[in-house]
């Protein structure tokens, strides 16, 4: 996987402050030593805004990093300023849509529970554009085709040849619920079938019949960077998405997550009951 910008910047901030605190020393200290603030120091270990590689380079010195793990670290903050894809279309992406777009550029995995619809990343033009008409009522039909293009191109990386690994556990609504009509839904729910048979794609269905479960609080998304420390949990909300990094946040998530996949029908009859749902339309 080609580490990207938002990777390289939140391994770098993570580092910087392992390397602090392996050195015993407080934001305030660490910043007096290279001339730097407090909230500066804050902000490079919070993966937040730009960093200067030579105060980087300062830092890794006084905290007695090796020559290795200095290397690494100034060019972690050399190459955090390369930008993806997306920046160079020629409309806006709304800002909700950003963040989640520089992740999931960059990510090994994603962990997806659907409660409503099915996931961008398996969704067919015609089920996209359905859920985008419904959802975004304000939208004129230029802004649904420019959002609709930027899914279908999002799903470019489940073609790269360092794909990620799609971990989809879907409740059984998201495949009864009628978006766009029988024929779209039929066309849906093919596609989930040859997605499904991608080696880096694992699906499951969450049947009615199982009743309650570990997440009735909605869907969300576990995006998995190079290492643990660089998850991130994605929960949509009214207007936008909401992005959790904190430990107990995450753990709670992938618990969740691990109880979601244990409770969801196995690979082979998720399969059946997707086939099932789509002869019944």
């Amino acid at each position: 996987m080609a580490v990207g910008p938002t990777t390289r910047r939140r391994q770098l901030g993570a580092d910087l402050r392992r390397f602090r605190e392996r050195k015993g020393l407080t934001l305030e200290e660490a910043g007096s030593l290279v001339g730097v603030s407090k909230a500066t120091l804050s902000r490079y270990e919070t993966k937040e805004g730009t960093v200067k590689w030579p105060a980087v380079d300062a830092l890794c010195r006084e905290y007695g990093a090796s020559e290795q793990e200095r290397k690494t670290l100034v060019e972690l903050a050399k190459g955090a300023k390369i930008q993806g894809w997306w920046r160079s279309l020629a409309d806006p992406i709304p800002e909700s849509m950003n963040l989640m777009l520089t992740l999931e550029d960059e990510v090994v995995r994603e962990d997806h529970y659907a409660c409503m619809y099915v996931p961008g990343l398996l969704q067919t033009r015609a089920y996209a554009e359905a859920v985008h008409r419904a959802s975004e009522m304000r939208c004129t039909e230029q802004e649904i085709a420019h959002m609709v293009d930027i899914r279908m191109k999002r799903q470019e990386l489940l073609v790269r040849d360092d794909a990620p690994h799609i971990w989809a556990v879907i409740d059984e609504a998201v495949i009864r619920r009628m978006v766009g009509g029988a024929d779209v839904m039929r066309e849906q729910l093919r596609h989930l079938q040859a997605q499904a048979e991608q080696p880096h794609v694992t699906l499951q269905i969450l049947p009615f019949a199982h009743g309650a479960h570990a997440a009735a609080v909605g869907s969300f998304v576990i995006l998995g960077g190079p290492t643990p420390e660089l998850d991130v949990v994605y929960v949509d909300i009214i207007g936008g998405g909401l992005f959790m990094e904190k430990p107990e946040e995450l753990e709670r998530y992938k618990l969740a997550f691990q109880y979601l996949s244990a409770q969801a029908l196995d690979i082979e009859t998720s399969a059946a009951l997707l086939d099932q749902a789509r002869r019944e339309l």
